[in-house]
């Protein structure tokens, strides 16, 4: 059992969400970066997918009512009972402990899991939290002081209480996921349904550099710049969509679907971010500059492969560590 002794607004249980009911106007929800969520999870031992905690606001603290495995990946630097653990690192923590997670420069979420996963009830075949369908996660909400979180059997025990660590996957993939001297991220999308509607302006969406505005949230990023246009008036029926849809509204200024994308929707699609790099975007903060790379089906799926290796590399680490310290126990 975890008891969340200090917390913010927005922090929530995700895992990778609720597909297959999207055509019941159902959001899928899940982990902003997956990426993190994953690999948090391997590290303490989980299937990829289990339920961890999200967090966007801090500082967060927690205190462990049993010994537990624990791992904190993406934006946050986490202390505990005061000593601070590295970056991207498992450890074991004690009953009693608590352990505090602040915000670290440039990214914008941290991941939590623990040994045996966050263990509320399912809902629709996920544990995730929908802020929008109030449903999901802890009663629909944001956690808050007080709250404790059951914990599933961990399938992995006895790991090491000093921990080990990862190599983050901007480090260990640094050549394929580029950013511009200036910190600008390069975002590879593939061309969507109407961008040839945007005649000139479609160049314009390739060229410019794009802000991410204070207006965005885990539905969708809203994008400043120089606005973009259809040549000619176009009304359209709504249509599914899905998170990394890139869509122009009639101001102009695009938005990015996101993890709690809307279902549905009839503003035209001039671009779809590759899966690979939504993990990138769920780490972008607002005000962060990002620009659109033109991307093609086989780059897409080379990117897929690299993440692919890399998280059986940290899955077959994690394994190793286990049985290794399974065989000195033994002794």
């Amino acid at each position: 059992m975890i008891e969340i002794i200090d917390s913010g607004p927005l922090n929530t249980i995700q895992d990778l969400g609720r597909t297959g009911y999207r055509d019941i106007g159902v959001t899928v929800s899940g982990a902003m970066d997956p990426l993190a969520l994953k690999v948090a999870n391997l590290m303490v031992g989980n299937q990829a997918g289990d339920a961890a905690v999200e967090l966007q606001t801090f500082p967060f603290r927690m205190r462990f009512g049993t010994k537990t495995a624990v791992a904190v990946t993406g934006g946050g630097s986490a202390k505990l009972d005061g000593i601070a653990m590295p970056p991207w690192w498992m450890k074991t923590a004690d009953a009693g402990q608590v352990l505090e997670i602040t915000p670290a420069v440039g990214s914008a979420r941290a991941y939590v899991a623990f040994g045996g996963g966050v263990d509320v009830a399912p809902v629709m075949g996920s544990r995730s939290t929908s802020l929008r369908g109030a449903f999901g996660g802890m009663e629909g909400r944001s956690l808050k002081k007080g709250d404790l979180l059951p914990l599933g059997k961990a399938s992995i025990s006895g790991l090491a209480d000093e921990g080990f660590g990862v190599v983050p996957p901007m480090l260990e993939m640094e050549t394929l996921f580029p950013v511009q001297n200036d910190g600008t991220l390069l975002i590879r999308a593939l061309l969507a349904g109407e961008h040839d509607l945007f005649g000139v302006d479609a160049e314009r969406f390739w060229n410019q550099s794009w802000k991410i505005s204070s207006q965005s949230d885990r539905t969708g990023y809203r994008l400043s710049g120089e606005p973009i246009r259809p040549v000619a008036a176009i009304e359209m029926r709504s249509h599914g969509i899905v998170a990394g849809v890139v869509q122009v509204p009639p101001a102009g200024e695009p938005i990015i679907q996101m993890s709690d994308a809307n279902t549905a929707g009839g503003y035209p699609k001039i671009a779809g971010i590759v899966e690979a790099d939504l993990w990138r975007l769920g780490q972008a903060r607002s005000g962060s500059r990002l620009r659109f790379v033109r991307s093609s089906h086989a780059q897409a799926r080379a990117l897929d492969q690299a993440i692919a290796t890399y998280l059986e590399d940290i899955s077959s680490s994690a394994q190793m560590v286990g049985r290794a310290l399974k065989t000195i126990a033994g002794r």
